[in-house]
């Protein structure tokens, strides 16, 4: 049932909502309420007179209200539930204070806190977000699409709950994920949250805790697999196509072979697109390019070593591909840049512990005849660094410490500028320090990080560290992709957005040691972004045929910025 409607005013082009709530209703609906803002006529014309008190507020005294409170939390647990209540009573108040005090925030309405309040979700909510959809409902799905109160529904992201973060199954409790995600789509890409829908497809959960527990709020079954899974899927796509064609979908957290599957089993039918494999890997991608492009080389000069090959690791040697192809390698020219390890060391392509999906990354054995190795049973990530000598080492495997002084060394010897990435999530779970990096090279590492570190003091001068956090990709590769009006999204499209990621690095910035953008401009970057997602869709007869500067106009305007908007009361209740 819709609440509202946006409208335009044929006489005098003013931007309004029709809205069909009045009175209470309407104050307590996150998407329109405007507390205190609410003028001395839409109080009069809303049946509002008397649930407000007297004094009319601006949004900067709204917000500067909101932030003294957020301050005033003990912990950062506080500080989410705070900013999950606020983002439930006024919506549009959330994200004004969320955008002028995003770095500040970033880390509570997502990694590492909202990992925290997942493990909690059933204790702690206070009021579902979203769209849940579970076996014993998929049937009734467009009942269930019906049921938004969204006027127009164009951003879905979807979890189910399989794997959170570093967490494992959490179930529905993993909904915490997709409304920290829209919440970035809209704060930083601008989508308006109007148009924006987080969905847990609640399967059910193998978590034996969370089956025991009596205020667990999901599914209370084991997991569906299998046939059984797949055709749930593809029951919530169809209703997905019937009731928002034009959506774009973006999967997020499933388990590595359902995120493969889902990928590839959609990307042709659907606009959607994996942030774990897709978005991480085209940042990852982007700080390498910035570091190529200190080092005044080619990337086909260059040799890259990921270690941890699950979604993160494919999704960065996609990328790699793709730019090594751009610069005219054959396939086997490029396999021979890029080595991948995983638990089992280097992959191999005799190897019978290598599945489909590693395979493609998989050196020959006759590309290792000759290697000197610590164990000839294994071919272990030291043996790697000291005889393929990469340039660049990427990691993605949650082993703190695994990139010793040993290893970084062995990259010092190897390449004057070692680029090192160390991306694993949480702090405590990070490859090594950057301190460390720098270090164990000399001071003459290029680093980056998954996890937010300070700047390192070395030899007089402070260098600071990029963060290679998604949240550089995926709003502008939905917001490009959205306005372009592109039919899917394409590794290319990811490519291009690295690209366009890289170039917004400053010769002043790459002095000080980063390899992205500093946060604070990350509608800036979004902008950028999607016009590079954009212009690659045109360009591949994907997206609409209009010039530069006409989509870069169209993306302007299809940014929202957080203000409220005049209400015109509706004739009737929209069902």
């Amino acid at each position: 049932m819709k609440s509202f409607d946006f409208k335009s005013d044929p006489l005098t082009g003013e931007q309004y909502f029709e809205v069909y709530l009045r009175g209470q209703e309407l104050l307590t609906d996150p998407l329109l309420n405007k507390g205190s803002y609410f003028t001395l006529e839409e109080r009069a014309s809303l049946g509002l007179v008397g649930l407000l008190p007297h004094g009319v507020s601006t949004i900067e005294e709204e917000v500067s209200r909101a932030l003294d409170s957020y301050r005033r939390k003990p912990d950062d647990l506080e500080r989410y539930l705070f900013l999950l209540g606020l983002l439930n009573r006024n919506e549009t108040l959330f994200y004004r204070l969320l955008s002028e005090n995003l770095t500040e925030m970033l880390p509570i309405v997502y990694t590492p806190t909202v990992g925290q309040a997942c493990q909690q979700l059933s204790h702690i909510m206070r009021r579902a977000r979203g769209v849940y959809v579970n076996p014993d409902t998929i049937g009734a799905i467009d009942q269930i699409f019906a049921n938004s109160p969204l006027p127009q529904v164009k951003l879905m992201v979807v979890t189910d709950g399989e794997r959170i973060l570093g967490l494992g199954d959490l179930g529905a409790d993993g909904m915490g994920i997709p409304v920290g995600k829209v919440s970035l789509y809209v704060a930083a890409g601008g989508i308006h949250p109007a148009c924006s829908l987080p969905i847990c497809l609640d399967v059910g959960t193998n978590n034996p805790t969370l089956l025991a527990d009596p205020l667990y709020l999901g599914y209370r079954h084991p997991r569906l697999e299998g046939e059984a899974y797949w055709r749930f899927v593809e029951r919530f796509v169809l209703g997905v196509k019937r009731s928002f064609p034009d959506a774009l979908v973006q999967w997020e957290d499933f388990a590595k072979y359902k995120a493969f599957t889902l990928l590839e089993r959609y990307r042709e039918r659907l606009l959607s697109f994996d942030d774990d494999i897709q978005g991480t890997g085209a940042t990852a991608c982007a700080a390498l390019m910035t570091a190529v492009r200190i080092k005044q080389s080619r990337f086909r000069d260059e040799r890259f070593c990921i270690v941890g090959f699950g979604q993160a690791g494919w999704g960065t040697t996609s990328n790699l591909r793709a730019v090594l192809e751009r610069e005219g390698l054959t396939p086997e020219e490029i396999r021979r840049r890029i080595f991948a390890v995983d638990a089992q060391g280097l992959l191999l392509e005799d190897d019978p512990a290598v599945d489909d999906v590693q395979r493609p990354f998989a050196q020959p054995r006759d590309a290792v005849t000759g290697w000197t190795l610590d164990n000839p049973d294994r071919i272990g990530l030291a043996d790697v660094v000291r005889n393929a000598k990469p340039t660049a080492l990427i990691g993605y495997t949650a082993a703190q410490g695994l990139f010793d002084e040993r290893i970084l060394r062995l990259m010092a010897e190897a390449t004057e500028r070692p680029v090192i990435l160390a991306l694993s999530n949480p702090t405590s779970r990070s490859e090594c320090t950057p301190e460390e990096a720098l270090q164990f090279t000399d001071g003459q590492a290029l680093v980056a990080t998954g996890s937010p570190f300070p700047p390192v003091r070395w030899r007089g001068r402070t260098i600071h560290m990029s963060q290679c956090n998604n949240l550089y990709i995926f709003p502008g590769v939905g917001l490009g992709a959205l306005v372009a009006r592109a039919g899917k999204a394409t590794d290319r499209m990811f490519t291009a957005a690295a690209q366009a990621l890289s170039a917004m690095v400053t010769p002043t910035e790459e002095a000080q040691g980063l390899l992205l953008p500093r946060m604070q401009h990350i509608r800036e970057v979004a902008a950028r972004v999607a016009l590079a997602v954009a212009i690659e869709a045109r360009d591949t007869g994907l997206g609409r045929l209009l010039g530069d500067d006409e989509l870069a106009q169209l993306l302007a305007s299809a940014q929202w910025s957080p203000r409220f908007v005049p209400y015109r009361p509706g004739a009737h209740y929209h069902l």
